[in-house]
């Protein structure tokens, strides 16, 4: 009998800045200035929920968020923290067309309410990039 058990966390580097939520407008919206990012930070989800075999979870959860750059950058960390989260999150019934294709089915958890703890830290690096993790807080 083969034993299926469920990753508790994930953890994944992103190159570039993380989107972040700076209008009304749905950072998951066509032609929305963050696409670029979004799109990046999906492409590195998948990559990290197939490598591990994560399953999006529908418990609470925990969002880690690490930023490196030069010592200046735009953004700041609430409004990193809401990019992520809503894009991590699950994004049916929130998109209007088919602009993300096939991503965006990638989720790693199924709402943004369940974050229950969420951590963010900045780090000086020569090059913009960032780590992501989303555990199970198992309740």
């Amino acid at each position: 009998m083969q034993d299926i058990t469920q990753a508790l966390s994930v953890t994944f580097e992103v190159r570039g800045h993380p989107p972040q939520k700076t209008e009304t407008l749905s950072i998951l919206s066509a032609g929305h200035r963050q696409a670029e990012r979004v799109r990046t930070l999906l492409l590195a989800a998948l990559a990290a929920a197939q490598q591990s075999g994560w399953t999006p979870l529908r418990a609470a959860v925990a969002l880690d968020l690490v930023v490196r750059g030069p010592a200046q950058h735009v953004g700041s960390a609430p409004r990193f923290l809401a990019g992520v989260a809503d894009v991590l999150s699950d994004k049916r019934g929130r998109l209007t067309g088919t602009h993300l294709g096939v991503l965006a089915d990638v989720t790693l958890f199924a709402d943004e309410r369940q974050i229950r703890s969420m951590t963010y830290r900045e780090e000086i690096g020569d090059e913009p990039s960032y780590q992501v993790r989303v555990t199970s807080l198992g309740v």
